[in-house]
């Protein structure tokens, strides 16, 4: 091989990995919830890595006039009991499988209870699937801007 082929493979490889990699943590990131419900903006969930599983950690809520502004979970029935949702990490151990992530869970303070989880990207947007039995509902997430 001369030398500029080799320089080439070695740029086309490095460009190939790193494109992978950014598909593997397109999730990674700073994530602001909408209530599928009302259309108005919860929470912004901080979604990182650990040890190859997704998880997601509240990092900031938006509280309305009449809304407790500092919540806890009173209705969690796991450690997370009584504890401040401020802080509260929310989605747990989600795996990579394919074009999503999935087989953890995910909590809602709000009523305190824990579904099966899978997420994924559509558009640039994050959708997220809570699951309880055949029971299943959908929220769309948008990307925080830096």
């Amino acid at each position: 091989m001369n030398k500029s082929f080799k320089f080439l493979y070695f740029v086309l490889c490095v460009t190939a990995s790193s494109a992978f990699a950014n598909n593997n943590n397109a999730v990674i990131g700073q994530w602001q919830t909408i209530d599928d419900v009302t259309g108005k903006r919860k929470s912004i969930i901080n979604i990182y890595d650990q040890d190859g599983k997704i998880y997601g950690k509240i990092t900031r809520l938006f509280r309305y006039a009449g809304e407790d502004q500092d919540p806890i979970c009173v209705k969690c029935k796991d450690e997370r009991k009584n504890k401040k949702v401020m802080g509260m990490i929310v989605i747990k151990d989600l795996k990579k499988r394919g074009n999503q992530w999935s087989g953890g869970t995910i909590l809602d303070p709000k009523n305190g209870k824990t579904y099966r989880c899978k997420i994924w990207l559509d558009e640039g947007k994050l959708k997220v699937r809570g699951y309880l039995g055949l029971f299943f509902r959908t929220q769309t997430w948008h990307k925080v801007k830096r």
